[in-house]
């Protein structure tokens, strides 16, 4: 198995945990306003940095079809006036359920596109290459699946199966 091949099959593997974590959600927690940040923000948010840093630069990055405007942030946006997104429209289970196979589709193809050796992430503000900027991204991506777990963890009882490899390790 090549260097290639293990980025896909972890990456899928984390997506698949995703899917997992959205799929089980409970209503009461998708859109609870108690939380600083909801259920639905986070996982939406997880989900577009990680379709963002499979394309070669921010400049050639292709939006989701259901990309609304600035819902990627957590907090205040990175340039002036920072201010917080308005975040009025909640996207849905089924909405998100189709991102993550959006992000599925493009791990498969970019991935397999990318030069890992390339010393340049693509992306100003991650001084790195290629190679590490997968990296980086799946640290981010479990990050998010892990908060969503424990959420769901302590609130509903409900576990999540972990997924060590995924679909595309067989392939190879």
């Amino acid at each position: 198995m090549d260097i290639k091949q293990i980025i896909t099959s972890q990456y899928l593997a984390s997506l698949a945990m995703l899917k997992q974590v959205i799929a089980d959600c409970p209503p009461a927690m998708w859109d609870n306003p108690d939380d600083q940040n909801r259920f639905w923000h986070v996982a939406y948010h997880a989900l577009f940095y990680t379709h963002f840093y499979l394309h070669p630069s921010e400049n050639e990055f292709e939006p989701w079809s259901k990309n609304r405007r600035d819902y990627q942030f957590m907090g205040p946006t990175p340039w002036p006036p920072h201010a917080k997104p308005r975040l009025d429209q909640p996207y849905t289970r089924a909405d998100l359920l189709e991102y993550v196979e959006v992000c599925q589709a493009q791990v498969v193809k970019w991935v397999a596109a990318t030069d890992l050796s390339a010393a340049e992430s693509g992306f100003h503000w991650l001084p790195f290459g290629k190679l590490e900027l997968q990296i980086y991204s799946m640290r981010h991506l479990q990050q998010h699946i892990g908060e969503l777990c424990d959420r769901l963890g302590e609130r509903a009882g409900l576990e999540i199966d972990w997924v060590g490899i995924g679909p595309a390790a067989s392939a190879g």
